[in-house]
């Protein structure tokens, strides 16, 4: 059953249907972490994850993926809101509202990735790697979104 959680005129909402992946995807096209990634791909993403939509109205301005197995495990991705309405609280908000989803509160590890907004993910419990040498990545190389990914 999708939630939905309300301030002011904005609302957060986990519910699938409200989604404009086509809003989206644009953004997507103006991150830094996935410039090249084929809406394809994100419309794949989007349906094997829950996703928590960010919104004016019913303008789509923001939104956080969470790739999870609803009982071990949770990676935070895709996160954005639109310039216009940054400065606002809105993205403290989204990730209030991720992290403390019922269906989220059971997890043994949440995982992100970030490389500009760590000073806010810690105010949500987020550090560096506890142990970095036990964790590996794979990357091909024919992968969209790390042709524009700095090599590691």
């Amino acid at each position: 059953m999708p939630a939905e959680f309300h301030r002011d005129r904005f609302t957060v909402s986990t519910d699938p249907s409200r989604l404009d992946r086509e809003a989206i995807h644009a953004a997507l096209q103006e991150s830094y972490w996935a410039p090249n990634r084929p809406r394809e791909v994100v419309d794949r993403s989007l349906e094997n994850s829950i996703t928590f939509g960010l919104y004016d109205g019913n303008r789509q301005i923001g939104m956080v993926r969470v790739v999870t197995d609803y009982a071990t495990f949770a990676w935070i991705c895709d996160v954005y809101v639109l310039e216009a309405y940054r400065g606002q609280g809105l993205g403290k908000w989204l990730m209030e509202c991720v992290v403390s989803y019922p269906e989220m509160q059971k997890m043994r590890r949440w995982l992100l990735a970030t490389r500009d907004a760590h000073e806010l993910y810690r105010k949500y419990g987020f550090n560096e790697l506890t142990a970095p040498e036990r964790w590996m990545e794979m990357r091909p190389a024919d992968s969209p979104d790390n042709q524009a990914l700095p090599a590691v």
